[in-house]
């Protein structure tokens, strides 16, 4: 119990570190969004594949990868679209709507496949989508529409990556394969990015940490975690990503919370999470 504790809690911080790590790259311009996501991608498809490799037993029949090329395509459109927004974002911001995008692009494929929600699970989210609603609203407090846009169609992506994920078999060997299927979209973004001096190398140490550290090492963490999680408590614990990358923009990014975000930020977060208690019951 006490190891999952902190591998749980080592990959929700490696989750929310990519938000803090792609905004302290992006914000200044230590990097651009092409060059931060083919290094992201291209580094953590070289750390998955190695570990991938050595995990395989000896004369093992199994392949060393697994994934598909949809998986993978999702993934990069993720990954884009992720570093895109954080050029418009906060990093607490991006992190709350990246993550209600992904509930709501899961609890909706759910719908369409026939789940029907109890009265309590209707109440929670009606809560967390009209709070979300009326955060954004507001011409004074609202986001930037681009970024918040292309924020919804990262957690999007990440949603069907996450829908996807459910029938891979071995996580570890789909993600590898996934990454790796990246790579022809991955590389000719770096090209570009080197070619028009896009990157620098503060922004190059931040996106290999992004790609080896929170992305690769995250999920595995992540996956070992999940061993001894219920799927209850895998989906609750989640709720921790944005309140972790809200803290870390004070500390270290010099964010202000504005009392509208976490008025906001309580109400999506408790009504998902509320929804979810209730699905259990």
């Amino acid at each position: 119990m006490s190891s999952t504790l902190w591998l749980t809690a080592v990959a929700m911080v490696a989750f929310a570190g990519n938000s803090l790590l792609a905004r302290l790259a992006l914000v200044d311009g230590a990097i651009d969004a092409a060059g931060f996501t083919g290094i992201r991608l291209a580094s953590g498809a070289a750390v998955l594949a190695l570990i991938a490799m050595r995990a395989r037993p000896v004369g093992g029949t199994e392949p060393t990868i697994g994934g598909s090329w949809a998986s993978a395509l999702a993934l990069f459109v993720y990954a884009i679209a992720f570093s895109l927004a954080y050029v418009k974002l906060g990093a607490a911001v991006g992190a709350l709507v990246l993550f209600t995008a992904v509930q709501a692009t899961m609890i909706g494929w759910g719908l369409l496949q026939g789940e029907r929600p109890s009265r309590r699970e209707t109440a929670g989210l009606t809560v967390a989508f009209a709070a979300f609603v009326l955060w954004l609203a507001p011409a004074v407090t609202r986001p930037d529409p681009l970024g918040t846009v292309l924020m919804i169609a990262a957690g999007a992506a990440w949603g069907v990556y996450s829908l996807r994920g459910k029938a891979a078999g071995d996580p570890m060997r789909a993600t590898a394969g996934n990454f790796i299927r990246t790579l022809p979209l991955a590389v000719p973004l770096v090209i570009v990015s080197l070619w028009q001096d896009g990157v620098t190398a503060e922004g190059l140490i931040l996106a290999l940490a992004s790609g080896c550290v929170a992305s690769a090492l995250g999920y595995i963490v992540w996956y070992r975690a999940l061993a001894g999680l219920t799927a209850l408590a895998a989906a609750i614990v989640q709720l921790s990503v944005p309140v972790i990358a809200a803290l870390g923009a004070v500390l270290f990014l010099s964010e202000t919370l504005s009392l509208g975000f976490v008025v906001a930020a309580a109400f999506v977060l408790g009504g998902i999470g509320f929804a979810l208690f209730a699905r259990q019951r």
